[in-house]
């Protein structure tokens, strides 16, 4: 390469910058703006001292044990469809991608026949009406680190119904619970 054309190259870098330079002086020029001495539209926060504040989330779960006795098993049905891609309710069936659900409520928590995550192995319990209910609720909030990837169901109603469902779905439902 000449020094012609390197000189060409480097007056044609230098002279965009000044343009640029030049450009953003002319519009600071054109548009002053105003700084207001307070806020347009003042936003209140609370005066929080965050030093030794520790919060945890906690999600409110409304119970279900009151919904159980009215809970219909044919909206239960329903909203079983969302499931039935992971898991199978009949009897006997074979596991699909989670375990099967025939027969779950009072049943040990993470013990059937399933190869389940870590997390969800050590858990201790059977899954009561209320357990059913916090792990429908949010599941990867309910067992930190389960393989299962659903977001789970927001609506009580719902969650009543689903769990109406699944009690029917055994050779001799669990009993419902006492109010």
């Amino acid at each position: 390469m000449d020094a012609l054309k390197f000189n060409k190259i480097a007056a044609g870098f230098l002279c965009a910058g000044l343009l640029i330079m030049g450009f953003s002086k002319v519009g600071s020029f054109l548009v002053n703006p105003k700084n207001l001495k307070e806020n347009a539209y003042p936003i209140e926060v609370a005066n929080l001292d965050t030093k030794n504040t520790q919060v945890k989330e906690a999600s409110v779960i409304e119970p279900i044990i009151n919904l159980l006795a009215n809970a219909s098993i044919i909206e239960g049905e329903k909203v079983a469809k969302k499931c039935t891609a992971c898991h199978v309710f009949v009897d006997g069936g074979k596991n699909k991608v989670g375990p099967g659900l025939y027969n779950i409520v009072n049943k040990p928590i993470g013990k059937a026949d399933y190869g389940y995550s870590k997390a969800f192995a050590e858990l201790n319990g059977n899954w009561t009406y209320e357990e059913l209910n916090k792990f429908l609720y949010k599941p990867k909030e309910y067992v930190k680190g389960t393989k299962m990837n659903f977001a789970g169901l927001k609506k009580t109603k719902d969650r009543a119904n689903l769990i109406a469902w699944l009690r029917e779905r055994a050779n001799s439902p669990a009993p419902l619970p006492n109010k």
